[in-house]
């Protein structure tokens, strides 16, 4: 699973825009802005999804899911839920 704010973290991180990862994934711009302006978990078919993924693991990114370890060691980003 991929949420909107992995897709816009792992943009900003790369430097690119939505156009350009709609290029790197072969998916619309349309499909892409969709996507990022989902509420959480971002929902498509799952060619879709798969393209995504594969496009931002193969620019370099690893998506970490809640609650789990990155593997790779590399820099990246995690919300941390906030104690109220």
């Amino acid at each position: 699973m991929i949420t909107s704010g992995q897709m816009r973290a792992a943009r900003a991180l790369l430097g690119i825009d939505q156009r350009r990862l709609a290029e790197l994934s072969t998916l619309s711009l349309p499909t892409i802005q969709r996507m990022e302006a989902s509420d959480g978990v971002v929902r498509g078919n799952v060619d879709s999804l798969m393209k995504l993924v594969r496009a931002l693991r193969d620019a370099g990114i690893e998506l970490v899911d809640e609650g789990a370890v990155s593997q790779s060691g590399g820099r990246g980003v995690r919300l941390i839920e906030r104690v109220r």
